[in-house]
């Protein structure tokens, strides 16, 4: 039975345009996927199952983590309890359902990730009850998205630990509740258009040209810019999330979205795969991001630099027959190591490989207009 959103009534304020979901649309032909791709996608799914471990978390305490190892299955058309990998994919909800607080909150690691692993996992929460309609799954993400809600800076933004204050702290944060939200709406949910509106001011406030100008300063649209991680800081990463929040918002016209494509394009353009190293491009936060950037916006950017994504990650995957600990992984040693590396690096390269499939709601959309009409146009 399917989880009644308009029970929420924190939730009901305005009517959201939902789109049906519908069967994966094929890939649109072999620049998005081809044999190659397949199966350097189906050996990093038989190392995150082979890894997993009998309580489901890969011995990791790290929902965001637990999480992106859910998505992996899951974006590559793996139901929970279904079919080849259907127990694995079971076994890390359960895992995050189980470990879920009282007040709502996805995070048992430390506080200063209380936001970080809570948006991650809301996002991967909402487009398994999207697939899946289970009422745990939609009762733990109600809980979830209240305190999404509830813990929303006064500036708009979110800061590391669960609690309102005046400020946020940057923008790695907005973009988690951005997709958790989005996520929620794709699933059947609605979302307060008041939380939105703000988190849309946010998200602008950290573009910055190289004039100087920032946020809605008319200056702010000459020459180049990009988003930053706190107003200043400019990296890809940041570049990535802000297309990805603005887009997820409904802004598909903002002025900021093209700057940053740009950006992202040339960055990509730059990649050198290094072969059978089980290096990532970029690093695995960074590659997350701007795959999703690049799908969202769609169009050219999209058809140009996802091929180099996907050849990159083919070449790179460790691939060690001799060794089960390492064949057919990624790993990322920027942000995580050792075994949670090999996680979190697998589980986005998978993510990525699996996104011409999609399988996911949120990648089974196109423009969602009433959205952006409710919202506000761009500025």
């Amino acid at each position: 039975m399917r989880f009644n959103s308009r029970n929420l009534r924190w939730l009901l304020t305005f009517p959201v345009l939902l789109v049906a979901f519908v069967s994966p649309v094929l890939a649109q032909g072999e620049w998005e996927t081809n044999p190659e791709s397949e199966l350097a996608l189906e050996r990093g799914l038989s190392w995150l199952a082979r890894t997993q471990g009998s309580q489901g978390n890969w011995e990791s305490n790290d929902l965001g983590l637990v999480s992106l190892g859910a998505l992996a299955f899951l974006s590559a058309g793996h139901m929970p309890g279904r079919g080849k990998y259907g127990d694995h994919v079971d076994r890390a909800l359960q895992y995050i359902v189980k470990n879920a607080k009282p007040s709502g909150l996805l995070n048992i690691a430390d506080a200063q990730r209380d936001l970080y692993n809570h948006g991650l996992t809301a996002f991967v929460l909402g487009q398994a009850y999207g697939m899946t309609e289970d009422p745990q799954i939609g009762k733990t993400l109600d809980k979830a998205l209240k305190l999404i809600a509830n813990t929303q800076c006064d500036d708009g933004g979110w800061d590391y630990r669960a609690r309102r204050q005046q400020h946020g702290h940057d923008l790695s944060l907005a973009v988690m509740q951005a997709k958790a939200l989005r996520s929620a709406v794709d699933s059947g949910f609605e979302v307060r258009n008041d939380v939105i509106k703000l988190a849309i001011q946010s998200v602008r406030d950290h573009y910055k040209a190289d004039n100087g100008a920032r946020g809605l300063d008319e200056r702010a649209k000459e020459g180049t810019g990009q988003f930053t991680y706190d107003g200043n800081r400019g990296t890809l990463a940041m570049a990535a999330c802000g297309v990805v929040c603005l887009q997820e918002f409904g802004q598909y016209d903002d002025w900021r979205i093209g700057k940053n494509l740009d950006l992202i394009s040339k960055e990509v353009s730059r990649l050198k795969p290094v072969k059978g190293l089980g290096e990532v491009p970029f690093d695995a936060y960074t590659l997350y991001y701007v795959g999703q950037a690049l799908y969202q916006s769609g169009g050219e950017p999209w058809r140009q630099n996802y091929p180099l994504l996907r050849d990159h990650l083919i070449a790179g995957q460790f691939r060690k027959p001799e060794n089960p600990a390492e064949d057919g992984s990624w790993k990322d040693t920027r942000w995580v190591h050792g075994k949670q590396g090999h996680l979190y690096g697998t589980a986005v390269s998978c993510f990525i490989l699996s996104i011409p499939n999609r399988y996911l709601p949120i990648l089974q959309e196109g423009k969602i207009e009433g959205l952006r009409e409710k919202l506000g146009k761009s500025n």
